[in-house]
């Protein structure tokens, strides 16, 4: 009898547990129930992925989509929007907000603002503060919470934990891993005197590769004593990834693309304030290192750090510029391109866009391109050549620091739980999104 599936992903190469190789993939109920040769099955939909690869869907850990409060720069539909024209099935979203999603209902009104409105799956992490750490315990255990999430460096509002004994108590309470931007506030303020008006190169300056040193040997040192997993975000220094290569047994590592393509001062000079994150783009000596720590299998994840401000925000004079730029939708093709040059494998982009997430954060059904997962894929054609413009972007804010970057591969199509969303450019199926579910915190969902 002629096996019958939703959907049939047909023809295309797949890259997943198994390695590469053709093969067909099969949905039914959102899930994926066969991988395979079904040449011989029928389907509601068929897409054709002749000349195509498929691979796991990818799920960008680190985004800043604004709302509530800075609807302005972008919100949950305009950064999802982007998301899923990127590839990009899944989502975890920062606490950053106006006001900080610090407490149960800050997370309740995130997750109702996004039914019906979000293009992709999602989830948002809760800040931890000083304020809140106690309860940590349990808003960490909350539906759709992906994590806690601490600044140790300037942030919004209460969200600046920079002290030993903060760090520690909101690690005590914590049983997930938990995600730190690491940069040594207290070294932060010394060197803030040393920026110079106008001239963006100072940035690297001001928050120096021993700011974010000094933090991160701070962090794992008290995550070593209590016990706890910890998640460095945006890695940008050399002796960082060292560090962390000897302490992997209670910290993973994240890197942006953003850190592995633009060097300074180069970026700065070109871009000027649209180069503006934090912590921020270093020369090649650093860059190179962050490479290794990629090829050795010391970094975990890739996240975008998807973090819009408009062109009137950026064009302020230095330091008055605000620190981040958009990321989430030009990830795929950037790294791809980076495939295509030789710089890694793309077995090892697909374990850094997705194997890297399911493992750090114990996604329950999302991850892996295999039987009884989501049925989450994206389609990227890696012989494709495209130029990525500022008015194809689908942030709110309408630029990207790589306008102008020739690309080799490209996302061509982004099917979430067994739907297609986007094909060709065009969202073809909005407002799908649902929360994502973790293991650890299944008895409560």
């Amino acid at each position: 009898m002629t096996q019958t599936y939703d959907l049939i992903v047909r023809g295309g190469e797949v890259v997943n547990h198994a390695g590469r190789g053709m093969a067909d993939v099969g949905a039914r109920g959102g899930k994926i129930v066969e991988i395979g040769d079904l040449s011989q099955a029928s389907a509601g939909q068929v897409i054709d992925a002749t000349g195509l690869t498929v691979i796991p869907g990818i799920i960008d850990t680190q985004v800043h989509f604004r709302e509530p409060g800075l609807e302005w720069k972008e919100d949950l539909e305009s950064g999802s929007r982007a998301a899923v024209l990127g590839g990009v099935t899944a989502v975890f979203e920062m606490p950053n907000t106006e006001p900080t999603t610090t407490d149960p209902d800050a997370l309740a009104d995130k997750l109702a603002r996004a039914r019906g409105r979000m293009h992709c799956d999602h989830a948002f992490y809760v800040g931890g503060t000083h304020d809140n750490a106690r309860f940590l315990g349990e808003l960490e255990r909350l539906p759709g919470c992906c994590g806690i999430k601490v600044f140790m460096g300037a942030s919004t509002g209460t969200l600046l934990v920079q002290d030993d004994e903060g760090i520690e108590q909101v690690l005590r309470h914590v049983n997930r891993r938990a995600a730190f931007h690491s940069e040594d506030e207290y070294r932060l303020a010394e060197r803030r005197p040393l920026a110079r008006t106008g001239d963006w190169t100072s940035h690297e300056e001001v928050r120096d590769a021993a700011s974010a040193l000094e933090s991160t040997h701070r962090l794992v040192r008290i995550a070593r004593r209590l016990g706890k997993r910890i998640h460095v975000l945006h890695v940008t220094t050399v002796e960082e990834m060292e560090f962390l290569a000897k302490n992997k047994d209670v910290a993973s590592v994240e890197v942006t693309p953003q850190h592995l393509t633009l060097t300074a001062p180069e970026a700065y000079e070109r871009l000027k304030g649209f180069a503006q994150m934090n912590p921020p783009i270093r020369g090649a000596v650093h860059q190179a290192g962050l490479w290794r720590g990629v090829q050795l299998g010391v970094a975990d994840v890739l996240g975008s750090d998807h973090a819009p401000h408009t062109r009137e925000e950026k064009a302020r004079p230095y330091p008055a510029s605000p620190s981040g730029m958009p990321g989430v939708q030009t990830l795929a093709a950037v790294m791809l391109t980076h495939v295509a040059e030789g710089r890694l494998s793309l077995e090892r982009f697909v374990d850094l866009t997705s194997h890297g997430a399911q493992r750090l954060f114990g996604l329950a059904d999302k991850g892996r391109l295999a039987v009884g997962n989501d049925a989450d894929i994206t389609l990227v054609d890696l012989k494709a050549r495209r130029t990525i413009r500022h008015e194809d972007m689908g942030t709110r804010v309408g630029w990207t620091p790589f306008d102008g970057f020739e690309a080799r591969g490209w996302p061509m199509a982004t099917i979430i739980r067994g739907r297609l969303v986007m094909q060709d450019g065009e969202i073809v199926a909005p407002s799908l999104g649902e929360p994502v579910r973790f293991g650890e915190t299944l008895s409560v969902s």
